[in-house]
């Protein structure tokens, strides 16, 4: 019975994403749903934006081994990136009128920049997918007990989201994150209402043993090196995460940028708040039965929530379980397919066939999505990490390559071209090398040391002699806002 559910679910999500389709008339429709979404749906979709499969399996089984140190990067990082994003791109991005961030690069200072750091976001994507499509995987192996591998769950899973997304681009994505935040704030709210009943003393006691036992401590210790890897986490998720298509998409998809900062600020909180409840019931396990849930924390702790609502519940909530797990993941999957497909196809393809009409260029964006989702399944497949280490790893090529020159880009008049691309290749080049030579034996984190020498980069870049890009300087943003509001009011005029 519980398979059953989960299958007219999934044909209820698919159903509703083809409908929302029926909305898409061209390519911006598909991009950013017109920009017309009103604050209660933008204020879902910013929450679906990070509560997927990390926020349900990766962030408690991570809590549970290691406390709120161990999860610094996600929740916490996560939902100042939130913030931050939502303040930046409502008050200074917002009046551009643009689909991505690769056309801000391109406007403010040149093409190779808009590629180059387009190709960064893109590439960001990869680990942050392929974490959906695994969890999807996973919760097909868990309802039919394992009658599904994992590996056919991942295909399955990775082809319902892609035929709706497909069609409705961010219409679809932005009518299903209203409806299933409804749906995954229910269901996690009654199983742990169910579980905490299950524990002697009630969730008072669960709390108590949990302070006991160290696993409240937000901060590490007083040494130099875990601040400088605690710090490292933090700042990877919340500053890494700011240069990210589907954050602006969501943001920008909003109706004014009132709204739009309002969103991505209630948003946040919501995600913030929430995200405590899986946590929550998957430290119940270990109390509830902590024989069982040892050995899965050993194996894959991944598992341990999952394995306590089959063993621990009734059937009810099952239902309500998996239906909540099933349309955070697919909220999240769905927007971040979409995000790095429609970057690439505006800010890669369209360079090389510029006179596309928007119909040809809907279809291109639609092409580039079936092949991304290729791309990440096939990724997911292969890969042995968990699906916190995929997120929390996702964020690193774009704080070393692409935050700073966006920084500067909207603060800093005097950025240049050249300045961005030292910024770029420094940041990016410096990381690499670490990472690869270095890696976890590195005192202070490779992505840090990336930050670091790229901001120098584009400082250094800025300053000295122009001999790149000095031909085409880059524009002040407030330039590029007067052009945006000018051309808006010729095309209202018109």
């Amino acid at each position: 019975m519980l398979l059953w559910f989960v299958i007219f679910y999934l044909m209820i999500s698919v159903g509703i994403g083809l409908y929302a389709a029926t909305r898409v008339h061209n390519a911006k429709d598909f991009a950013i749903a017109g920009r017309s979404l009103p604050l209660p749906v933008v204020t879902a979709t910013v929450f679906a934006t990070w509560f997927g499969a990390e926020a349900v399996f990766g962030i408690p089984a991570t809590f549970v081994k290691e406390g709120l140190t161990g999860v610094a990067a996600d929740p916490f990082g996560s939902s100042m990136c939130l913030v931050i994003a939502g303040i930046l791109f409502s008050r200074y991005l917002y009046r551009l009128n643009i689909l991505t961030l690769g056309d801000f690069y391109r406007m403010r200072y040149n093409r190779t920049v808009e590629v180059l750091t387009s190709i960064c976001i893109v590439a960001a994507y990869l680990g942050w997918v392929a974490a959906q499509i695994k969890a999807l995987g996973l919760i097909f192996y868990v309802v039919t007990d394992g009658a599904v591998s994992q590996e056919t769950g991942m295909i399955l899973g990775t082809v319902i989201v892609l035929t709706y997304t497909t069609f409705g681009g961010m219409f679809s994505v932005a009518i299903l994150d209203f409806v299933q935040m409804f749906v995954s704030i229910s269901g996690l709210l009654f199983i742990a209402w169910i579980i905490s009943g299950k524990v002697s003393g009630g969730a008072t006691a669960v709390i108590d043993h949990a302070s006991l036992a160290g696993k409240l401590k937000l901060f590490p210790e007083l040494d130099l090196w875990k601040w400088i890897a605690f710090l490292g986490a933090w700042i990877t998720m919340m500053l890494g995460s700011i240069p990210q298509q589907d954050v602006f998409q969501r943001v920008t998809s909003a109706k004014s940028a009132h709204v739009a900062l309002w969103g991505s600020i209630l948003g946040a909180v919501i995600y913030l708040s929430f995200t405590f409840v899986p946590m929550f019931i998957a430290y119940s396990a270990t109390l509830i039965d902590p024989a069982l849930f040892a050995q899965l924390l050993s194996e894959d702790a991944q598992l341990v929530l999952p394995f306590l609502v089959l063993q621990h519940t009734p059937l009810v909530a099952q239902v309500l379980f998996f239906g909540a797990v099933i349309s955070a993941i697919m909220s999240c999957s769905s927007a971040t397919l979409l995000a790095p497909s429609v970057t690439f196809a505006e800010n890669v393809i369209r360079g090389f066939r510029p006179k596309m009409s928007d119909h040809q260029f809907l279809w291109v964006m639609r092409a580039t999505l079936v092949s991304f989702g290729a791309i990440v399944l096939t990724f997911a497949l292969y890969s042995d990490a968990t699906i916190f280490e995929m997120v929390e790893s996702a964020y690193k090529v774009t704080l070393a390559g692409a935050f700073v020159p966006l920084l500067c880009g909207i603060f800093w008049k005097r950025a240049t071209t050249q300045g961005a691309l030292a910024a770029i290749f420094g940041g990016l080049l410096s990381w690499l090398m670490i990472e690869i030579l270095i890696g976890e034996e590195s005192l202070i984190p490779p992505q840090l040391i990336g930050l670091a020498i790229s901001a120098l980069g584009m400082f250094a870049g800025s300053l000295l002699p122009q001999r790149v890009g000095h031909k085409t300087p880059g524009r002040p943003l407030h330039e590029l806002q007067h052009r945006a509001a000018m051309e808006t009011h010729h095309v209202q005029t018109t």
